[in-house]
């Protein structure tokens, strides 16, 4: 297959301030980089931007790490309660499902509503749509999580959210978890697309909705494409997907869309990151949190951005 473009491709896992030594971070790097060599091989083949996205967050919800499908967080009451978006940017056309719970792939209800009418269902209507679809019934709980929600009840729920990587040698508990997974992905046609999924914040009030199933969270067009992680009600006041996505169609560099983004966000103290990507091919990512689990491939190699502890609050290739 001739490339019109080179596609490129950035994933993330979520962002938040600590990965517990070299164990963790390497073990999250293995599994980003899984994601990356698949997803991206599937562009190379002719794979639609929408497709290689939703194939790269069901990579991304099956693995038992990320809080978003299997190992996503329990919410106070101790269920499971999942949210996905999907935006395809050749189209402009968004769907997604809020709150849903007992199936394995909340990404794909958002893929199959972007033929829908009714685009975005809460938890009521996507169970509904589950069924109709015939998805079996699944149990995304995994034990580190549970033991996660049963230390956090024994504190009287005192954590705002739970952690955001799941890892073998140590469950978890402090504030340093902002979970959520999310591909940006230009096939090799030019077209952009967008995917975020999550469990939630974890421990949270029942009904609470994430912003990874609203534009603010996830959104893209035939000009940039951008997936948001960290504190959702904080992604939501700056509506930071959009903002970015906005500041690219009106002639703005990505870079420079991406600086002015988050150093407004940073400014209203926000703690949140994004990946993104432009119709030319530029990545860039962001964070206001200490770490951000993002890695992308730019066409000739694959990178990553989980030893990026600096003070800059974006990145770029």
């Amino acid at each position: 297959m001739e490339l019109q473009v080179q596609p490129k491709l950035i994933i993330h896992g979520g962002a938040g301030s600590s990965l517990h030594g070299k164990g963790g971070l390497e073990a999250v790097r293995r599994s980003l980089h899984t994601v990356i060599e698949e997803v991206y091989s599937l562009l190379l083949c002719g794979a639609t931007a929408s497709q290689a996205v939703v194939h790269g967050c069901q990579m991304l919800e099956d693995n038992p790490r990320f809080n978003a499908g299997t190992g996503s967080v329990l919410q106070s009451d101790g269920q499971i309660r999942m949210s996905a978006s999907l935006m395809d940017g050749a189209l402009g056309r968004f769907s997604g499902v809020i709150n849903i719970s007992r199936v394995k792939n909340p990404i794909e209800l958002a893929q199959f509503l972007q033929n829908s009418p009714d685009r975005v269902l809460s938890d009521f209507g996507s169970a509904e749509l589950a069924r109709e679809m015939q998805l079996p019934s699944y149990n995304a709980l995994t034990d580190l999580r549970l033991q996660e929600w049963i230390q956090e009840r024994q504190d009287n729920f005192k954590s705002a959210m739970a952690g955001v990587v799941a890892e073998p040698e140590l469950v978890e508990t402090s504030n340093a978890g902002r979970g959520t997974i999310g591909v940006v992905a230009l096939d090799a046609s030019g077209r952009l697309a967008a995917g975020t999924s999550t469990g939630g914040k974890g421990f949270e009030r029942i009904g609470r909705v994430s912003d990874s199933a609203m534009p603010a969270g996830n959104y893209a067009t035939s000009n940039a494409g951008v997936s948001c992680t960290g504190i959702g009600e904080d992604i939501i006041d700056e509506c930071l997907a959009p903002r970015i996505v906005v500041r690219v169609t009106d002639g703005i560099s990505l870079k420079e869309a991406m600086q002015r983004s988050f150093r407004e966000a940073h400014q209203n103290k926000r703690d949140l990151g994004a990946i993104a990507l432009d119709a030319s091919g530029a990545i860039a990512w962001g964070k206001t949190s200490e770490i951000l689990l993002a890695a992308y491939h730019n066409g000739e190699k694959i990178g990553d951005t989980l030893e990026w502890t600096g003070n800059e609050l974006i990145g770029y290739c």
